[in-house]
């Protein structure tokens, strides 16, 4: 066994031996690229996604040193067609990038040294193949190859590591790229390796406007092509772990789902479900990932129209974003659409295909998000944040004029994101008076309930001791006709199997003098 070439299967065993989610058919994706031109893969995704496990499993599965039959036996790959065709067949060179990364960060030629290991490590491994002092690894390999027959499987797990840690431009870097390019693109790669396998946050880094390997096919948070199944959780594997773990689905889809991913409708974090069902409790376990200073640098960047949508997306909407121009390098970041990209790919933001946009994914994230927002100096979104609370315990409280005057702020305090006189965007502004409402609240917006819409719907959510809240808001008429449109359409109605306790909210706005009117009803 060696620290580099045919490693063994026991990263994968560990995680057998404890509780395992199958997602081991991306095993029979990965086999029928090999031997093709789809051979070079780079498959990314965020932070607690599964990357070094999906690795170590790949790693496992084709590593000729090692029987791993009874690892896969009961898994989904094993009734695959490729299964027998290269289980244990290959011999696996497995680099994990983040490894070096501690030990050489100030070493512009961190490069040399990783390439110095494993070479040294193959012709440990082959002392008979001759090889020049000169011979760099991708001649060496070429050479075993020749002597002995060998077709490699070459695995680099955080394969971004070097881009994260060196600035674009640096010495460093520029020699990451050329060695990658020399590993994958000369003219004797299609005969050394079956197959490439690469996994990190990143896809892989532009050079102006293509990409450094285009040789490779990319599958990432924004495209995840035939891989998207094994990105995250569905919620069939995570309402199997809830009843196992004996957890509330409904408490671990709030804080955990909400990625969408490709064509799966909506997948949950996996490190976060399996934390939540190992220590029985939901709770935000981002700050344990490393990233939170780079996201708060990431979000009080001075671009204008950021600070706006970071707004928006905390009260719950989406916002536009062009992903196509990011560079894919956590140091260039040009503008407010290359900072919502590195969002993306970090796994803060989820992105929405169809319709090119992106919003925060579940309460987990969004606590994170306010907690990053908060550690900035944008005073007026947590000023915004502070007084949605203060305007929650005004309704709660009863207090009409507390509940006017804190719409009327709120109202103030958006008015550069906001067409002031407009009806719709009176609506948002309650939308967005209503943040802090996500902690105990579900919140939805024009909820179809009784015989139409009504504004702004929040209800409690379990083991939560508060009361439903039904709020229609009137323009330039009365908060009475807003109460009474309420109790004519019967908006409460289909809310009581929700809670026994309802308020009835009415906001008039008047145009004219720019203030609100609240009257508040216990339904």
């Amino acid at each position: 066994m060696g620290l580099y070439i045919n490693i063994g299967n026991n990263g994968f065993r560990t995680a057998r031996n404890s509780e395992y989610v199958d997602k081991s058919g991306l095993i029979g994706v990965v086999n029928r690229t090999l031997d093709t031109i789809y051979k070079f893969t780079c498959v990314s995704r965020c932070r607690r996604f599964g990357k070094s496990m999906a690795a170590a499993m790949l790693s496992a599965y084709y590593d000729k040193s090692c029987d791993s039959r009874p690892l896969f036996a009961d898994l989904e790959i094993a009734n695959d067609p490729t299964f027998e065709a290269h289980l244990n067949k290959y011999s696996v060179i497995f680099i994990d990038m983040s490894n070096f990364t501690p030990r050489f960060k100030d070493e512009p030629n961190i490069i040399g040294h990783i390439d110095s290991e494993i070479k040294n490590e193959l012709l440990s491994k082959n002392p008979d193949v001759k090889v020049s002092d000169s011979d760099d690894l991708m001649n060496c390999l070429v050479r075993v190859h020749d002597a002995t027959g060998d077709r490699f499987v070459l695995i680099i797990d955080e394969w971004d590591a070097i881009c994260r840690e060196f600035k674009a431009g640096s010495e460093a870097m520029d020699r990451y790229v050329t060695w990658l390019r020399r590993m994958f693109k000369s003219v004797n790669a299609a005969d050394v390796f079956a197959g490439v396998y690469m996994t990190g946050i990143l896809p892989i880094k532009k050079y102006k406007t293509e990409s450094a390997l285009n040789n490779f096919i990319e599958y990432s948070m924004i495209v995840p092509g035939e891989f998207a199944p094994y990105f995250g959780f569905t919620k069939d594997e995570v309402s199997k772990l809830c009843e196992k773990n004996d957890m509330d689905f409904a408490e671990v889809e709030r804080w955990y789902d909400g990625y969408i991913i490709g064509k799966q409708k909506s997948m949950f974090n996996p490190n976060s479900v399996m934390t939540a069902m190992r220590q029985q409790v939901c709770a935000n376990n981002w700050g344990k990932t490393g990233a939170y200073d780079s996201v708060s640098s990431y979000i009080q960047m001075n671009f204008e129209g950021l600070k706006d949508d970071i707004l928006k997306m905390l009260s719950g909407s989406r916002v536009k974003v062009n992903t196509t121009k990011f560079q894919n390098d956590m140091s260039i970041i040009r503008s407010k659409d290359d900072a919502l990209t590195v969002l993306i790919h970090l796994g803060y933001l989820c992105y929405y295909y169809e319709d090119r946009t992106c919003g925060i994914p579940n309460f987990e994230v969004w606590e994170e998000m306010r907690n990053a927002v908060e550690n900035t100096d944008w005073t007026n979104i947590v000023e915004v944040i502070q007084n949605s609370e203060n305007l929650l315990d005004a309704v709660i409280d009863c207090d009409e004029t507390a509940v006017a005057r804190a719409i009327d702020k709120a109202h103030d305090d958006n008015t550069s994101i906001l067409s002031y006189n407009n009806e719709n965007s009176l609506a948002c502004v309650l939308f967005i008076a209503f943040i802090a409402a996500k902690n105990d609240y579900i919140i939805h917006r024009e909820l179809a309930t009784g015989k139409g819409f009504a504004d702004l719907v929040l209800i409690p959510r379990r083991h939560i001791d508060s009361p439903a809240i039904v709020l229609e808001l009137k323009f330039d008429k009365d908060a009475d006709s807003a109460i009474r449109q309420i109790h004519e359409k019967r908006y409460a109605g289909k809310l009581l199997e929700y809670t026994g306790n309802v308020l009835l909210v009415g906001i008039n706005y008047d145009k004219e003098s720019k203030t609100h009117e609240c009257k508040i009803e216990k339904g």
